[in-house]
């Protein structure tokens, strides 16, 4: 079994309390998520409370967009934390983790994606590099964070 962590981060102009709801809520995600637009027929579906810890976001979709479901295990100022479970293409069960943090010109926001290969995706994994493989994604998802931020998304 081997790890793998997929981290990046991006100074967004903006205080964090403008940033986080856009996190928080996994409704406010098709504004900014790089992989909303992945498959444009894609199944959604909510449960719980619309925000925080409890909050849970399910989809369906394309051989791209696969299927899986999220929700918020923890929800502080600072902190969000989520735990991806992925059931296409791949069984996969990722933590991920968005951090606020004070900057002079906004606020740093951090996506971290921690996993574990096992079975056919350590396979997998000996001719794929997770990072470069989401890594694109989360710089990609962080642009559109602070456009949508903006308003201009």
């Amino acid at each position: 079994m081997s790890t793998f962590t997929v981290e990046r981060s991006a100074v967004i102009p903006a205080p964090a309390s403008e940033i986080y709801p856009l996190v928080e809520s996994f409704r406010e995600w098709t504004k900014w998520s790089p992989w909303e637009t992945v498959d444009p027929n894609m199944q959604r579906s909510y449960e719980g409370p619309v925000s925080g810890v409890g909050a849970k976001y399910a989809w369906k979709g394309n051989r791209k967009a696969g299927a899986g479901a999220m929700v918020i295990t923890g929800a502080e100022p600072a902190r969000i934390n989520i735990r991806l479970e992925f059931t296409k293409p791949m069984k996969a069960v990722n933590p991920i983790t968005f951090t606020f943090a004070p900057e002079a010109s906004g606020t740093r926001v951090t996506w971290t994606m921690n996993g574990e290969s096992k079975g056919i995706t350590k396979f997998f994994m000996l001719f794929m590099n997770m990072d470069k493989l989401v890594g694109r994604d989360f710089e990609k998802g962080l642009a559109h964070l602070a456009q949508a931020v903006r308003g201009t998304a």
